[in-house]
């Protein structure tokens, strides 16, 4: 247990100093692997929240019950859910400075 904890605590310090020392130029490609690393992660988290089917001993599928696990899995869905939708955001904003402005036509 406190090994994964002490994991978990490194990887917050390495994630935010690689995350604050990205160049403006590198955000757009960045923001595209943070979005596949974010499908990933729901992935997992919807398989660790609804619980896979267990056979019991006479056939019967049972599924678990809420736990911990569970719990941690909905949130884990909940936020990779808020960085998948705001990356799109932020990308099609950017993506909106480099289209050509439209002139607005003039009435008669």
């Amino acid at each position: 247990m406190i090994e994964t904890i002490t994991i978990f605590v490194l990887a917050v310090f390495v994630g935010y100093y690689v995350v604050w020392g990205v160049t403006p130029a590198l955000h757009t490609p960045l923001m595209a692997v943070t979005n596949a690393l974010s499908s990933i992660v729901i992935v997992g988290a919807m398989l660790q929240t609804v619980g896979l089917p267990m056979l019991g001993i006479e056939g019967n599928v049972a599924f678990q019950s809420i736990n911990i696990v569970s719990v941690l899995g909905a949130i884990a869905v909940f936020l990779a859910s808020i960085n998948i939708f705001g990356g799109f955001a932020v990308t099609a904003r950017m993506l909106e400075m480099f289209k050509p402005k439209q002139k607005k036509k003039e009435e008669v």
